[in-house]
């Protein structure tokens, strides 16, 4: 802390703040009844996020700048989603339109802001100043202020005087908006209101409202269409749940809009105020039609983005500039051999087993590695990485370009790969054959998942998949192959699938996840069905349903989805002889597709099969009725409506669908996740 400037008073804030950080312990035992009720515990809030610590109902402080002696201030940065949420939802906006947010929050204002007595620092990217509120003007969002005695100011240059900024005041007839103070922090209670309230205007006008709010459609709820998912975007972003790409695309997206609606409405008002015949006024409608249609542009790349189901969809290429090394100039190819140790019986071993057979060719050169990830960046295009029993903690992320070959040297559980650190995905995978096997894979931190398929082929077979956040992602145009595999954990789906990506699951188990399978079978001009097998899957034990499509559909449709479940168009799933018909769903698989494996599975006996997916359809049948009355989602928000669907397996997408097993699944073995573009 700087010492103080004129003698006394300073110190006397000084103490201030000291003494209200020693009275800190006792304010929280009284804290219940000085917080106001949105920092109460709800437990019915559905939202995770957050979820962690609950906060206290006290509210902190903290000290604005250290290098001059203001006084501490009320720390209301720290405020949790659900905080907010309740904040805006049941306090400030509830179910206004766009074009009464501010009558409404002007309201709010007006009820839990104390009019005056109360300091606050103004903050402005030139200078902090310490003021005191003598009024409040509600409906205009600003607080009437003067200076605070002792005169206490920062600046980059220390050019603001008092005499500047008493000047300052006059010009803004001393009025401040809200959001540019911060209120000087109070043990007595008396002014928590009053701290919560100027936060959330800040916070609404600083991560929520745009600009160009007021030009939209006014007949919907803006907190439903607006605010909420805005509000999930910023902590999704805080919480490392969305990759740094994709949160570098919204900014720049959110930058360019900005900058384009400044222009036009320059041109628009230029227009407003001048005659349309003129030649140039006739230039700059053409100019602002232009700037509008970009503007547009941009706003829907922003829904999306705010939209979570809908996030991954806009054409976001993490990998794209990512470009495979091809053949090694020598021609030769290498086998990365990784261990933490080498001893003379496991070398012994290894070359009988893996380098034997290939002994009568050419010479194979062997590169030694302790470190998995430094042998994948090491490789080439067809190389291979033989991996020997061990734990491997890996820092950093897989990006493998190339077609190359990992396998492990034994049993899955005996050679295990953990992330350590924080990564927007833990495998990525964009070469045109890649092949992964005998691995367990230990997730922690990936924002985007434990394995995605970004583009080309890749072929799982015998790993184990340790979740912790996402499973496993194929994405538009991109393959994967997953075979006798073991998938878990993930607080998503443990496998999505992306429109016009092919994903052929052999002999799997997906389970403990929040759904099994996410099909995100996006209709329209730009994107193309999934092609799907699915044969011999043991699904279970999954939070929602084995199986979801999430199909985007008109909100028309979604308001009658549940009507149209009761007219009777189900069919039941069922032949005259009282087997289920999965066989006739099922196609011939295309060349590319078949394997061996795959053919055995064809060939196998099917009466198991039968009865297995006989007990699937008959209750799917069954439960029908049940499923199309339930609950409606608890909010809106949600974007989107669950219901049950019997028909699922017949789709177009699914190429195959033979012998799977769907058991203890939370929300029955399949459904549809009505969702709206625009919602």
């Amino acid at each position: 802390m700087a010492e103080p400037g004129p003698a006394g008073s300073a110190s006397g804030l000084q103490q201030k703040g000291l003494d209200a950080a020693a009275g800190s312990a006792a304010r929280q035992e009284r804290a219940g009844e000085a917080i106001p009720d949105v920092l109460q515990e709800d437990d019915d809030s559905s939202s995770d996020y957050g979820s962690g610590d609950k906060p206290g109902t006290a509210l902190g402080s903290t000290a604005p700048n250290e290098n001059v002696l203001f006084p501490v201030i009320f720390h209301t940065s720290h405020l949790l989603f659900y905080e907010r949420f309740k904040a805006y939802q049941d306090y400030i906006l509830a179910d206004c339109k766009v074009s009464e947010v501010k009558e409404f929050t002007a309201e709010y204002l007006a009820k839990v802001l104390e009019p005056s007595g109360w300091q606050a620092v103004w903050r402005t990217e030139m200078f902090e100043v310490l003021v005191e509120v003598t009024d409040v003007e509600y409906s205009a969002l600003k607080a009437v202020v003067q200076l605070s005695e002792p005169f206490l100011c920062e600046s980059r240059d220390n050019a603001f005087t008092l005499e500047c900024m008493q000047e300052l005041l006059e010009v803004k007839e001393h009025k401040i908006l809200l959001q540019e103070l911060w209120v000087v922090y109070d043990e007595s209670g008396e002014f928590d209101h009053t701290a919560l309230a100027v936060e959330h205007v800040r916070f609404f006008y600083q991560c929520i409202w745009r600009t160009w709010d007021e030009e939209e459609d006014d007949d919907f709820d803006y907190f439903v269409r607006c605010v909420e998912p805005r509000l999930k975007l910023h902590y999704d972003i805080l919480e490392h749940r969305v990759p740094s790409g994709l949160v570098a695309d919204y900014r720049n997206y959110l930058s360019q809009c900005e900058e384009l609606y400044s222009k036009f409405s320059g041109v628009r008002n230029r227009l407003l105020s001048s005659d349309l015949d003129s030649e140039v006024e006739n230039v700059s409608m053409v100019e602002g039609l232009k700037l509008h249609e970009k503007m547009e542009h941009l706003k829907r790349k922003l829904k999306v983005i705010e939209n979570p189901l809908l996030r991954y969809v806009c054409g976001y290429q993490k990998y794209s500039s990512l470009q495979p090394k091809g053949l090694r100039p020598t021609g030769a190819k290498i086998t990365h051999v990784v261990s933490s140790t080498m001893v003379a019986s496991m070398l012994q071993s290894l070359i009988r087993d893996k380098f034997c057979p290939q002994s009568c060719g050419e010479e194979q050169e062997i590169q030694f590695h302790n470190d998995p990830l430094a042998a994948v960046n090491a490789c080439y295009e067809g190389d291979r990485v033989i991996i020997c029993p061990g734990h491997y903690v890996v820092d950093g992320v897989f990006c493998i370009a190339d077609s190359v070959e990992l396998e492990g040297y034994g049993l899955p559980d005996d050679i295990v790969i953990e992330k350590r650190g924080k990564g927007d995905d833990f495998v990525g995978c964009t070469g045109g054959n890649i092949r992964i096997s005998s691995l367990k894979f230990v997730q922690h931190d990936a924002v985007e998942g434990i394995l995605n398929v970004h583009h080309g082929k890749t072929t799982l077979e015998n790993c184990v998949l340790q979740c912790e956040t996402a499973g496993v992602t194929v994405r538009t145009s991109a393959e994967l192959l997953m075979k006798n595999s073991d998938l878990f954990g993930a607080k998503g789906p443990g496998v999505a699938i992306y429109p016009g990506s092919t994903c052929t699951l052999l002999g799997n188990g997906i389970h403990h996840c929040k759904e099994g399978i996410l099909i995100k079978n996006f209709l329209g001009e730009h994107y193309d069905i999934p092609k799907i097998t699915m044969v011999n899957n043991m699904i279970h034990n999954n939070e929602g349903c084995g199986v979801v499509l999430v199909r985007l559909t008109m909100p028309s449709d979604v308001k009658d989805a549940s009507a149209e479940r009761t007219k009777g168009n189900m069919q039941p799933i069922q032949s005259d002889n009282g087997t289920a018909c999965v066989e006739g769903f099922r196609q011939e698989l295309p060349p590319e597709c078949l394997t061996d494996e795959l053919e055995l599975y064809e060939q196998a006996e099917i009466s198991e099969q039968t009865e297995s997916n006989y007990k699937i359809a008959h209750e799917l049948v069954v439960t029908s009725a049940k499923k199309s009355q339930l609950e409606k989602k608890r909010r809106l928000s949600e974007q989107g409506i669950m219901q049950a669907d019997d028909n699922l397996m017949s789709q177009e997408m699914f190429v195959s669908i033979v012998g799977n097993q769907f058991k203890w699944n939370g929300r029955g073995s399949f459904g549809t996740l009505l969702c709206c573009p625009d919602s």
